[in-house]
């Protein structure tokens, strides 16, 4: 799974709990907004080794009917999920817009991860550009594996979480 997957997951993430989300870097060309948006983006990535060689095990494919081999390392990822408003939506909207967004990530949180901090900066206006902005920083926790055949050719790259008892 490449970092682009990762962005729009989260922002999709997010579009269902209530805040408007984009990718930070898009593909397309960007389009003027009104109201708070929330721009995702993966500023860091930090893997270490989960298992022996990054050795997961085996799971049996019932679809394939064979055996697959997991390798994988547990990966920290720092997201970016910085507020921007127009003057007109006031810094008290991307109050609203942070609160849902807090919220969305303590109850649930984006499929396969798990969150471990949520932090905010100021809201500050930016006479520029036009805009409230309001820097939000998360570390999440999850894994990073692959699945290969039985031959050893790698069939998939997954992000998952793990779950906390």
């Amino acid at each position: 799974m490449d970092f682009q997957t990762v962005r729009e997951r989260v922002a999709a993430f997010l579009n269902q709990n209530g805040v408007e989300a984009v990718c930070a870097y898009p593909d397309s060309r960007r389009t003027r907004r009104t109201g708070v948006v929330a721009a995702v983006s993966v500023r860091a990535c930090q893997g270490g080794p989960e298992g022996f060689r990054d050795y997961l095990g085996e799971r049996y494919d019932e679809t394939t009917g064979q055996w697959q081999e997991l390798y994988g390392r547990r990966i920290t990822l720092t997201l970016g999920l910085d507020l921007y408003a127009h003057q007109e939506s006031g810094a008290a909207e991307i109050q609203k817009a942070y609160d849902r967004l807090a919220e969305a990530f303590q109850w649930e949180g984006p499929a396969g991860l798990v969150l471990q901090e949520l932090s905010c900066g100021e809201t500050e206006f930016d006479r520029e550009a036009g805009l409230f902005h309001r820097p939000v920083t998360t570390v999440c926790r999850g894994f990073l594996y692959a699945v290969a055949s039985e031959g050893g050719a790698f069939l998939d790259f997954i992000v998952r979480g793990e779950v906390e008892v």
